[in-house]
């Protein structure tokens, strides 16, 4: 039977690494990379860092452009579906052409791989459609959530409070209600711009565990044009911005 991993390799530090996630790399035969662009060379060099330290020696690695998600029409979530069944006809035929009968194979995952990832539910489908036969596991990593507060050296949650994990085109609709933390992930627009600032707190992260990492906290209505001016600055020189931040209301 092949096997493959699904591997969480941490928001962007080598060292987010865990031993199960080293000891899964150290099995794997054949790594998939799927490139998204070529802006993102650095990530992709990361990842070859990582599998030239902790990859068992004679691996494979096999790289592939990445499916592109049309992100210009309204209609997101049928993007979204478009955009996984053509992922899954990308891994199916990488599976079929290049993982052999009793090898295993590993996803590299940024963060970790069941937070505001797709790789788990391609892999379902591919597994579903019975094309090529095998059996997964998912390896958890650390995520830039958890790596956001531990570089602010702050809890996600307070006592007896709730934490909401949400999107910034779903904070762009209004700060949740009945809730008082939240952590915003996949803002590709500066939600945090366009809500009403009294009474909330930031903790925002970009880059985190890379040397470029942005690290900026307080009151809202103070930080968010620093933030802007930082993430567009990034951007520019990057060509992309990989960020997310808690919003906190302030205690009463």
């Amino acid at each position: 039977m092949r096997h493959i991993f699904v591997i969480g390799i941490g928001a962007g530090d080598p060292d987010h690494l865990t031993l199960q996630a080293v000891k899964a790399l150290a099995r794997t035969d054949v790594f998939f990379i799927l490139d998204k662009s070529e802006e993102r060379q650095d990530l992709i060099r990361l990842r070859r860092r990582i599998l030239a330290e902790h990859g068992r020696p004679g691996h494979r690695l096999v790289e592939a452009p990445d499916a592109e998600r049309d992100r210009t029409t309204p209609a997101y979530a049928t993007a979204v579906d478009d955009w996984r069944v053509r992922r899954a006809d990308l891994v199916e035929q990488l599976a079929v052409e290049h993982l052999g009968e009793g090898e295993t194979g590993a996803f590299l995952a940024w963060g970790d791989p069941s937070l505001y990832d797709s790789v788990i539910a391609v892999v379902d489908d591919v597994r579903a459609r019975g094309t090529v036969a095998f059996d997964y596991e998912v390896i958890p990593g650390i995520s830039s959530v958890s790596a956001l507060a531990a570089r602010h050296r702050t809890t996600l949650t307070r006592v007896g409070r709730p934490v909401q994990i949400t999107t910034g085109r779903r904070l762009a609709e209004g700060f949740p209600e009945d809730v008082d933390d939240v952590v915003v992930m996949l803002d590709g627009r500066a939600a945090f711009s366009g809500i009403d600032p009294e009474g909330l707190e930031i903790h925002y992260g970009a880059y985190l565990g890379t040397p470029d990492e942005i690290l900026v906290a307080g009151p809202l209505a103070e930080a968010a044009p620093r933030i802007r001016e930082l993430r567009e600055a990034a951007r520019e020189r990057k060509g992309w911005i990989m960020d997310t931040y808690l919003l906190r209301r302030s205690a009463d």
